[in-house]
């Protein structure tokens, strides 16, 4: 019998396949626009590899698609996305949860996830080139978080919001014994609306 976790990592392992021959890269031409390297990716697109978060993050803007767009399958576009089909994650390097709420094959421009953080865990994002302008906001509805967005620096507890641009590296840091659990609003504008 094969676990969610497993059919979830053969679902990126396609995903990551389909979209890189959709956009005419090879392996050499991926790993050089997005600084992993071929046999990662080849280890991830035959589903050799449970990739962490921040891999998967630097693949989705290597092949120009926000990281939630890993995790969703090719889907008939349809207004509702019903929890029980709503894809769940977690990251093998932090073991924060994320799970993809909106619903996939949509062409609405905004995406919201939502993330259970454990406590004391830390996920380190290097945003890099984008073929969009993507914009974040992260609203805490339990627990605690710091996060570092280039050189600024924010506590958050639960109910704020924190709004910005994915341009500059984001750090999301847990400090705390308990687990944290927030919802990510994710919007994207493709640079010639700039």
């Amino acid at each position: 019998m094969v676990d969610a976790a497993t059919r979830l990592n053969e679902r990126i392992a396609t995903r990551v396949r389909e979209l890189r021959t959709a956009a005419g890269l090879s392996l050499d031409a991926l790993a050089g626009k997005c600084g992993v390297s071929r046999s990662m990716i080849s280890l991830i697109e035959r589903g050799e590899s449970s990739a962490t978060a921040v891999v998967l993050d630097k693949l989705a803007t290597g092949l120009g698609v926000m990281l939630a767009d890993l995790f969703n399958a090719p889907a008939v576009p349809h207004p509702v996305a019903r929890r029980s089909e709503q894809p769940e994650w977690t990251d093998p390097g932090s073991g924060y949860t994320r799970r993809n709420v909106s619903p996939p094959g949509t062409s609405n421009p905004v995406q919201i996830v939502e993330v259970h953080f454990p406590p004391g865990a830390t996920v380190a994002f290097e945003t890099g080139p984008r073929d969009a302008r993507v914009y974040q906001q992260i609203w805490l509805l339990e627990g605690a978080m710091e996060v570092a967005f280039g050189a600024d620096r924010h506590q958050l507890s639960a109910g704020d919001c924190l709004a910005m641009q994915l341009d500059r590296p984001t750090v999301f840091h847990n400090p705390t014994r308990e687990p944290a659990r927030y919802a990510v609003v994710i919007a994207s504008l493709p640079i010639s609306l700039r």
